[in-house]
């Protein structure tokens, strides 16, 4: 819990001033991360992880945070993406592809600003816990199936360029450095741990480095698309604005934006929650939402990608000791400044790093708690913490079933027809059994 007597004056100032800085090379480097995921490039998840991280921590209901692309929100956009480029020509010709992307990101920011104003922000407890865990396993199967493609350059994805035996060695490498480097670091060094670097800058140095060493025979991840300084910024959004929005747009474009904005609510919200508990404040829900829908509707303006309050990032900050709402503005103005004057070093990351970042990422998503309580409940192991939760067959079927769901169709399908059961089996058919697991997971998401 934060003490207010030391969040404030000089020192603290700078203390967060040091704070945004770290986690500044965190956000940049899991922005580039999740901008290829989506299939937007490297640039846009960038430039996304600045903008968002800057206007929500200005105008956000959680007071310390970080927010910017996250896994969830980008699978989802690399949906929007792919149909853009591959059936727009034939549904609506002569709308060009990025402007329905960038269509699709604008709606979606106009229903996160519509959820807030019909202060929908408190029904965010209402969503099962073993709802949240499919989808989330769900999110975290569909990451780890698009970089598996793209390693070995299956089920129609390109490849990344070089050698695929470089590239999964680079990828399961980078994989098994950011397992291995927190607990080494606690071990070998445990005094000089808060200074050293996050594991995700860490091995993108370590690996970039080596990979240059060794002159391997491997692709670097591409900058196309971005602006050389910040004069361009104008052009930049003219070219982005949508021309087309007649109404056979919009409605093609709505299930897309809808998709985005509840997931964009369940991300954000889930980790208010989080950051609440770790600083012992209570954030506002609805103005979280407004902060996330004109941050959201603002990068669909840059060329980039949607995003959300990030756990693992929001965590960090607090930690790391965090204490004022400016540190995640020091954060979005440190990775603009640096995504401008470290262009030339960021073109030199192999693109395979990237992919072993989103294995991890993945792992962070997914749910296993909820998997192995189960698996100790049948195996006559009961949990030794009475807060664990509660997984029996029907719980476990509603996990398998919103997971399979997410993976073969998508999360608001998912989401509703779950969360519906759910209801269903325990206030209908079991109406003498308590509902149980009512309360949101903590679980970090990328």
């Amino acid at each position: 819990m934060s003490d207010p007597a030391s969040s404030s004056g000089p020192a603290a100032l700078f203390r967060n001033l040091v704070v945004g800085l770290a986690v500044s090379f965190v956000a940049l480097s899991l922005g580039a991360a999740f901008g290829i995921l989506s299939g937007r490039g490297a640039f846009a998840g960038m430039i996304s992880a600045g903008v968002i991280a800057l206007i929500t921590s200005l105008l956000g209901g959680t007071r310390v945070q970080c927010s910017g692309p996250t896994a969830p929100m980008s699978v989802v956009a690399a949906t929007v993406i792919a149909v853009a480029f591959d059936q727009l020509a034939s549904e609506l010709p002569g709308v060009a592809p990025d402007h329905f992307i960038n269509a699709v990101f604008l709606l979606a920011g106009a229903l996160m600003l519509l959820m807030a104003a019909l202060r929908l922000g408190r029904f965010i407890s209402l969503v099962p816990n073993v709802v949240i865990s499919g989808f989330m396993n769900g999110i975290a199967l569909l990451i780890w199936i698009g970089q598996t493609e793209k390693l070995f350059g299956l089920g129609g994805a390109g490849a990344f360029a070089g050698s695929i035996a470089y590239n999964c060695a680079i990828a399961a490498c980078t994989l098994v450095f950011l397992f291995a480097y927190p607990p080494l670091i606690r071990r070998c060094c445990p005094r000089l741990g808060r200074f050293m670097p996050p594991g995700t800058l860490a091995v993108l140095i370590a690996m970039t480095a080596a990979a240059r060493t060794l002159d391997l025979p491997v692709g670097t991840i591409d900058l196309a698309g971005g602006f050389s300084d910040f004069g361009a910024l104008a052009d930049l959004v003219a070219a982005q604005w949508p021309r087309d929005w007649s109404g056979a747009l919009v409605l093609l474009a709505l299930p897309f934006a809808f998709e985005l904005a509840l997931l964009c609510y369940l991300d954000t919200l889930l980790t208010s929650l989080v950051v609440d508990r770790l600083t012992g404040e209570k954030s506002r829900q609805d103005k979280e939402l407004v902060a996330q829908g004109v941050a959201n509707g603002t990068v669909a303006l840059l060329g980039g990608i949607p995003g959300a309050q990030a756990t693992i990032r929001s965590v960090l900050v607090v930690k790391e000791g965090g204490s004022q709402r400016i540190v995640g503005v020091f954060i979005g103005i440190f990775v603009l400044v640096e995504m401008v004057l470290l262009q030339d070093l960021i073109a030199t990351i192999p693109q395979a790093v990237f992919a072993g970042i989103l294995f991890k990422a993945g792992y962070d998503v997914c749910d296993l708690d909820t998997v192995l309580a189960y698996v100790r409940r049948f195996a006559g192991r009961p949990a030794t913490d009475p807060a664990a939760v509660f997984v029996a067959h029907k719980e476990m079927l509603i996990v398998a079933g919103t997971t399979l769901v997410t993976v073969v169709w998508d999360l608001n399908t998912a989401v509703a027809v779950f969360t519906l059961l759910f209801y269903l089996v325990n206030k209908i058919v079991q109406p003498h059994n308590p509902i149980r697991d009512l309360k949101p997971l903590e679980r970090p998401t990328a």
